[in-house]
């Protein structure tokens, strides 16, 4: 399917999308984990690959990927105009995924990837809870 915006109007909306303080993402995780008593969790945290959020005592950095910016499997689809640029940009993307990822692990932290429709379906709280047990389990070695 053809883009339905001219080129001048798809650059100005992409030239909108934030990387930090995404409502979709972002915001809504955090409400998340308001609603579910998840404590300890930062924001703007300083560390390698700038995670969404973490939970430092824990170890634990949690990244929110949207689905299209990430390169999701099957719900990421790239635009039929400027198809090469996007291919090119979506794999930079998840390189640079696959280094944090590594660099953190390498580094003692437990990484977490959600992906933005995870939000939805209940499954970012079965991530979170498996990160928890796992750096509980880490921490009685």
């Amino acid at each position: 399917m053809a883009d339905v915006f001219s080129k001048e109007k798809r650059s100005e909306i992409m030239s909108r999308v934030r990387s930090k303080g995404n409502r979709a993402t972002e915001e809504k995780l955090a409400s998340l984990f308001r609603a579910n008593g998840f404590k300890g969790w930062r924001r703007n945290y300083r560390l390698f690959g700038s995670p969404d959020f973490v939970f430092p005592k824990k170890k634990i950095a949690v990244f929110v990927d949207g689905e299209f910016w990430h390169g999701h499997p099957t719900l990421g689809q790239v635009p039929e105009t400027n198809t090469e640029f996007w291919i090119r940009k979506i794999e930079k993307n998840k390189a640079r995924d696959r280094l944090v990822n590594q660099t953190l692990e390498e580094k003692g932290w437990i990484v977490v990837r959600i992906w933005q429709h995870e939000l939805k379906d209940g499954k970012w709280h079965d991530k979170i809870s498996k990160a928890f047990k796992e750096a509980e389990e880490l921490k009685e070695k």
